[in-house]
């Protein structure tokens, strides 16, 4: 017994000499002990959460599946799935279209005007979700600047919000920030010169931008939607003070099980749910992101720290 425990103490000993050894050797930048704060972060406000959210689902307080049956078993929950997936992918589109132009103009300025421009870009993303919401209710009101300025045209006033036209002109508000970051990011990377090696082989302008430029952009627009359709995803705010009972989403649905209903578990299973479906879109992207840019010679896409 002595002589065991001693070997285990010298075991131990030169296991604790030995990293320290490789510490010194290596170097402490390499050490993987840097990484520990890092885990006990993501364990504690991720896993863990996540984990619990999962117990209440099917605990109550035995195991059951009773939220996971309730949720197949009504209609009204597949229609407010599908109207938030709906809701997401607009949102994401618009804020694409929306966003490439002026990435586009924003990446073809002089270094100077781009900075002055990202300025009032991200300056509405750092105000507060609820006074850019206010704002909009303001604006968008019936008695709001938007239906003043129509009425003074003989059009208005016209119902703005309340319904989807409000709710998706606050979210592309609040999100086209997100659209235009990776879209910039992607375009600064372009060799300029090859489209100008296009053009002077004989393409047109437009057939250069096609052919050349916006193929090449593909992983920031492949980034940017992502990135818009999930954080739109989980939206609560914003249809919930434009929106109507129309604009009904997963979130507003957690968010009254929560509140008022006081059902934990039937929240929790709605919260898997929601986790679920965006991790299948997320794979369903990098898929698509991947066979993209196989078939146009683009290499790898990343998406979110993704390599495809």
């Amino acid at each position: 017994m002595a002589i065991a425990a001693a070997a285990s103490g010298k075991s131990a000993g030169s296991g604790v000499a030995g990293w320290l050894a490789r510490t010194r050797r290596d170097g402490v930048q390499n050490s993987p002990l840097l990484a520990l704060p890092a885990l006990i972060f993501l364990l504690v406000f991720f896993v863990l959460p996540l984990f619990r959210m999962l117990q209440l689902s099917v605990f109550d307080p035995d195991f059951t599946l009773k939220h996971y049956a309730e949720y197949v078993e009504v209609p009204a929950y597949a229609t407010v799935t599908a109207h938030t997936f709906l809701l997401a992918i607009t949102v994401a589109l618009l804020c694409l279209v929306l966003g490439y132009p002026v990435a586009y103009a924003v990446n073809s300025s002089s270094p100077r005007i781009r900075r002055l421009v990202l300025i009032p870009i991200m300056l509405p993303y750092l105000t507060s979700l609820m006074v850019r919401t206010y704002a909009w209710m303001v604006l968008l009101g019936r008695t709001g600047l938007f239906n003043q300025i129509l009425g003074a045209v003989g059009i208005g006033p016209l119902k703005l919000m309340n319904n989807s036209f409000g709710v998706y002109v606050g979210m592309v508000h609040v999100l086209l920030p997100l659209m235009i970051l990776p879209l910039l990011s992607a375009m600064a990377n372009i060799d300029r010169r090859l489209v100008l090696a296009a053009s002077s082989l004989g393409a047109p302008p437009w057939m250069a931008f096609a052919r050349v430029f916006l193929p090449l952009s593909l992983p920031g627009i492949v980034a940017g939607t992502s990135l818009v359709f999930i954080v739109a995803l989980g939206y609560f705010v914003t249809p919930a003070l434009l929106g109507s009972l129309e604009n009904t989403t997963i979130s507003m649905l957690i968010n009254e099980q929560v509140g008022i209903a006081l059902n934990w578990g039937l929240a929790a299973t709605l919260g898997v749910v929601l986790l679920l479906a965006t991790l299948v879109a997320l794979a369903a992207a990098l898929l698509m992101a991947s066979m993209i840019g196989r078939a146009l010679g683009l290499g790898e896409i990343r998406i979110l720290g993704a390599r495809m």
